[in-house]
């Protein structure tokens, strides 16, 4: 007999998920960006951006909108929106930042980053955004070029810490609401 694992499924997280995503941000960001970057600026932003206290809060904050993608009730991916932050770039007080999007490295190439984004998308509509934007480190190819794919377009830089480093982004935007340049 042969079994077949369930399909992903994407739903906003709940409180319950602050343990798990804690785990999955740190082990996502890690696989990300550990190569190419020191122990110790990990350790520390790891600590700061992924403890489970830090996830729980975020969890409970109402600007923020966390999506997951589970199957069998393990967590495979997970993005961040939040509202009321302005970008630069846009003339837009209603964009929405895309502020974190990451896909377990054993889900690469199995559309589940399209069906997140595509669920990102649909959160930042039912929020009335009329823009998404996000920043990408700059050495972040195969993230740039999915964003690429995915509508975005790079309209300026920003710096991001990484513990002790600063680091270069690009800020990247999609229009939602169609005439919009």
């Amino acid at each position: 007999m042969t079994t077949h694992a369930s399909h992903p499924t994407i739903r906003r997280a709940v409180s319950g998920d602050a343990a798990a995503l804690a785990d999955l941000g740190r082990r996502t960001f890690s696989d990300a960006f550990a190569a190419h970057n020191t122990p110790h600026d990990m350790a520390l932003f790891l600590e700061a951006a992924y403890a489970p206290a830090v996830q729980a809060l975020e969890l409970a904050d109402t600007a923020l909108t966390c999506l997951v993608a589970e199957r069998d009730g393990v967590l495979l991916a997970y993005a961040l929106l939040r509202t009321g932050k302005q970008c630069e770039f846009l003339n837009d007080p209603t964009a929405v930042e895309l502020q974190r999007f990451y896909v377990d490295a054993s889900c690469h190439g199995t559309g589940l980053a399209q069906a997140l984004m595509t669920a990102c998308i649909a959160a930042a509509h039912a929020l009335h955004a009329g823009a998404l934007f996000l920043g990408v480190w700059e050495r972040n190819g195969r993230a740039i070029r999915f964003y690429e794919v995915q509508g975005f377009q790079s309209v300026g830089r920003q710096s991001f810490v990484l513990g002790t480093d600063t680091q270069q982004d690009l800020v990247m935007t999609r229009m939602l609401r169609p005439g919009q340049a």
